[in-house]
């Protein structure tokens, strides 16, 4: 019997190939191979392992995470040194596989510590590694507690971790861990240091330290960067990171480096060319993806001059939210890393949207000191023709996104058509100095799109025209056709967003509609869009629509959903005709054989729904009718006119287990209702009750939701008190976004509660919160990673300097709004623009007082005057007032 068995191990082990998902097998022969003696057993299988487990190995071979562990077990135990090596190898140069496994916790402490200490251990960024290590100790709290009475400190896992290079909000929030906010109070007493000095001696601040642990985690099998939200972040950081070890050990190569920086800096304001071959950088051609989002103090063009040295692959940049990222760096960007194609430059919408506000007065409050003309193609350095004779690369831009960017004018669409003709996807959204003819002159030379978004801005008739008219190409010249709807652009799209787009008349709407056969997304909300209008659509593919805000009735859209029962998302709030069956319109009148309830059914019949956003019409019984399409649904908002009732919502967990987010408005709630939420929604992460009826108590709020991440009460709390907020902070502990509004027995203590309860906050909203900045405003910056912060009406005792103060203590500052009634000196003082400053926008509201005739005479209630806005780019600050309360 033994030697038929050694035989058949020897058969098995002979074959030519060795399949990773026999690797149990394998094992088996191991064992037998030492219980025989049989060497050559042993010799295979190492030669398989390393094989399968070399990062040049076949990419078909995977290693499943328990296998691993039981072979590096078993390595161990029969003391093969070559099987630990190469597991820790393997599970290092594959964390970010492994720390998604569900048997990431079951990996041995001691596998775990050899992995860190790897030289090629390799992850996106800190955060994920810090991520990873928690997850991983708080399935071994058992163990964790084993090693304390042993005298053994398991928490020295996280010195493997660079806590200088963690993300703000990622620290902040970590904060509050009970076993290691010392550490996190470390990461981020160290980040302010960072922040504080200067950009080109921020390796100074530890001038006697090992700067290794200031340096980018990466190697030779990093794929993706990932830096957002690390303001720390300098050029310094970035050079010292692609750099030789040997430059940040030598203190004779560190005073170079500085010397470098203060070079690159003044070229960068001088805006000289940067020579090339300054520093030995290193090549990292496996990085495809870099994330320096919310990055403010890193020097753009400079850094593009490294990213393109030390990442020759990069296909993906992702750099939104930065106000130094300019125009003309975005010409530097392109010709420097040919191979990118996806450029990510999103910054906030401006509240200034042309269609939504009444604007008293505008002006230019601040130019720029720096040059940044915009990318006029008269006088490009190099235009196509000449780039083709030098044997230069054309740029092949497949993915561009300019959200938000208020700086973006017709030029810089002009060059973008020019230079990057083979976009296939463009997001212009809230790009308001933008004209319809620089959009139509886009349209008509970028060709491959498929996808555009250009949700408020100036997308009107010429832009239309220039999608419905066929395009044939002579001499390189585009020749539009009309009628011939197969070569139109329109008919390709496969996403349109055009939400608040009031420059499109209705015949120019209708042909469009007609034309846009293929789309899978369609954002027509705030629009002009009627029945007749929407009756034109013919498509068939469509899995999300949004017509809030529109004209359309629940017929018109029950036809839609009839011919296209992949439709997964569905808005349609402030439809008012939702109700009618009909639409009279200026060109008839819309007549549909279907009728408003016919909607839900067909809703229910035909579609899965993911997401539903609804108000006039929307019923018990239209939840009822939807029940067999909701069963998986996500997100549900109910606005204005909807009316579920008491026991719809009692059933909503039933009905939608799956619930991540849940917005109800004027709708009637109690204690119930919240409850059952609160306990049976597992998944929720987004909560939100506002201008709800009914009595609702702090015993709604007594359950833990450890999953909540948004929580938006208004008008709703009116009884809150210093201690509910306590008990809030408590059972919704992971919160980062907190909206209250109308919680007028809060005080000033309620400051300290908020940042000791929710360090991790990235946005306040705080609005007639009784009290609470009666006293100025302290504790409450200690939430110090904040992006978005609301105040109004908490009481008269901000200082006047708050803005200047806030921006200085907070530097992820975005959005900051303020109303003049709480100003202690009844005004507020306008900072200077700053470069490395994140806030884009200030708003100042100013009430004038006004008599409540149904008062005493002393009492006076503020009411709306105007708002002054001051909007910042990469350009200017602009400084303009509105009638509207924003």
């Amino acid at each position: 019997m033994e030697n038929t068995g050694l035989k058949q191990l020897i058969v098995a082990n002979s074959s030519n190939s060795v399949s990773s998902s026999g690797f149990c097998g394998s094992l088996d022969y191991k064992v037998g191979a030492l219980y025989f003696g049989v060497e050559t057993l042993i010799s295979k299988c190492k030669t398989w392992f390393s094989e399968v487990s070399s990062p040049k190995g076949s990419g078909s071979l995977q290693i499943e995470l328990d296998d691993l562990i039981h072979i590096w077990i078993f390595g161990l135990e029969f003391a093969n040194e070559f099987l630990p090596e190469l597991c820790a190898g393997y599970l290092a140069r594959n964390f970010m596989w492994a720390m998604t496994s569900k048997v990431f916790g079951d990996v041995p402490y001691n596998l775990l510590l050899s992995c860190l200490d790897h030289p090629y251990l390799t992850v996106d960024s800190e955060m994920h590694l810090s991520e990873a290590l928690l997850v991983w100790l708080n399935a071994n709290s058992k163990q964790l507690e084993n090693f304390s009475r042993t005298g053994e400190n398991c928490r020295g896992i996280f010195r493997h971790v660079r806590i200088g290079l963690l993300p703000l909000w990622f620290a902040a929030g970590k904060r509050s861990s009970c076993y290691f906010s010392k550490v996190f109070e470390e990461s981020i007493d160290l980040i302010y240091r960072l922040v504080d000095a200067p950009p080109i001696t921020s390796m100074n601040v530890l001038e006697h330290a090992d700067l290794h642990h200031l340096k980018i985690r990466l190697t030779e099998y990093s794929k993706k960067v990932n830096l957002a939200g690390c303001p720390q972040i300098t050029l310094a950081t970035l050079l010292l990171s692609v750099l030789p070890l040997s430059y940040s050990m030598d203190p004779t190569l560190r005073k170079s480096i500085k010397q470098i920086l203060i070079s690159l800096e003044r070229r960068e304001r001088d805006q000289s060319p940067i020579p090339q071959g300054l520093l030995p950088m290193l090549s990292f051609e496996a990085v495809q993806e870099i994330d320096i989002s919310k990055c403010p103090r890193l020097h753009l063009e400079a850094a593009i001059t490294c990213i393109s040295k030390s990442f020759p692959s990069l296909r993906t940049l992702k750099a939104a939210y930065l106000l130094n990222f300019k125009t003309t760096a975005l010409h530097q960007l392109v010709h420097k890393c040919p191979l990118l194609r996806e450029v990510d430059l999103t910054m906030d919408i401006s509240p200034l949207i042309p269609a939504q506000v009444s604007v008293v007065s505008s002006s230019l409050a601040i130019t720029s000191p720096l040059s940044n003309k915009s990318l006029s193609v008269g006088d490009d350095p190099a235009d196509v023709m000449s780039l083709k004779k030098s044997g230069l690369s054309l740029p092949n831009i497949t993915k561009l996104t300019l959200e938000g960017r208020s700086d973006i004018c017709d030029l810089d669409l002009q060059y973008i058509s020019k230079f990057c003709s083979s976009l296939h996807e463009l997001n212009i959204q809230g790009c308001i100095s933008v004209t319809d003819v620089g959009i139509s002159n886009l349209l008509r030379k970028c060709m491959k799109l498929h996808s555009i978004v250009v949700c408020d801005t100036s997308f009107g008739v010429n832009s239309v025209l220039s999608l419905c008219s066929g395009v044939t190409n002579h001499g390189g010249f585009p020749v539009a056709h009309f009628g011939r709807k197969h070569k139109s652009l329109a008919f390709s799209l496969q996403k349109l967003h055009m939400g608040g787009c009031k420059g499109v008349d209705e015949t120019s709407f209708r042909e469009l509609l007609s034309q846009t056969q293929t789309l899978t997304s369609l954002c027509l909300r705030d629009t002009h869009l009627n029945d007749e209008i929407l009756h034109c659509f013919s498509g068939f593919s469509l899995e999300m629509l949004d017509v809030s805000n529109t004209m359309v009735s629940g017929a018109a859209l029950a036809q839609i959903v009839h011919g296209n029962p992949g439709l997964k998302h569905l808005r349609a709030r402030g439809c008012r005709n939702m109700l009618q069956q009909e639409t009279n319109t200026s060109e008839g009148e819309f007549s549909s054989s279907y009728t408003c309830k016919e909607l839900y059914l067909e809703l229910g019949k035909k579609c899965k729904l993911e997401e539903v956003a609804l108000g006039w019409g929307f019923s018990c019984f239209s939840v009822e009718a939807l029940q067999p399409a909701i069963k998986s649904l996500r997100s549900i908002t109910v606005g204005l006119g909807g009316s579920l009732g008491e026991d719809v919502l009692q059933q909503l967990s039933a009905t939608c287990p799956m619930l991540e987010s849940l917005i109800l408005h004027f709708q009637v709630v109690s204690d119930t209702v919240v409850t059952n939420m609160m306990t049976s929604l597992r998944n929720l992460r987004v909560l939100a009750l506002c201008y709800c009826f009914g009595d609702i108590s702090m015993l709604s709020f007594n359950f833990s939701t450890p999953n909540l991440r948004k929580l938006r009460l208004e008008r709703v709390t009116p009884w809150m008190t210093n201690n509910d907020l306590i008990i809030l902070t408590q059972t919704c502990a992971n919160l980062v976004e907190l909206s209250l509004l109308g919680c007028k027995l809060l005080g000033s203590d309620s400051q300290q509660i908020i940042s000791h309860g929710w360090p991790g906050l990235t946005s306040i909203h705080l609005e007639e919160c009784g009290k609470v900045t009666e006293n100025g405003i302290s504790s409450l910056l200690d939430c110090t990673a904040l992006e978005d912060l609301l105040l109004h009406h908490n009481g008269p005792g901000i200082q006047k300097n708050f803005i200047f103060y806030a921006a200085s203590k907070l530097p992820m500052l975005r959005k900051l709004s303020l109303d003049l009634c709480d100003a202690r000196e009844g005004d507020f003082d306008i900072p200077d623009c700053d470069d490395k400053c994140l806030v884009s926008t200030v708003k100042i509201a100013r009430c004038k007082p006004r008599r409540c005739n149904f008062s005493l005479p002393a009492h006076r209630r503020p009411v709306h005057e105007e708002t002054l806005v001051l909007i910042r780019n990469s350009k200017n600050l602009y400084r303009t007032v509105v009638k509207e309360r924003l």
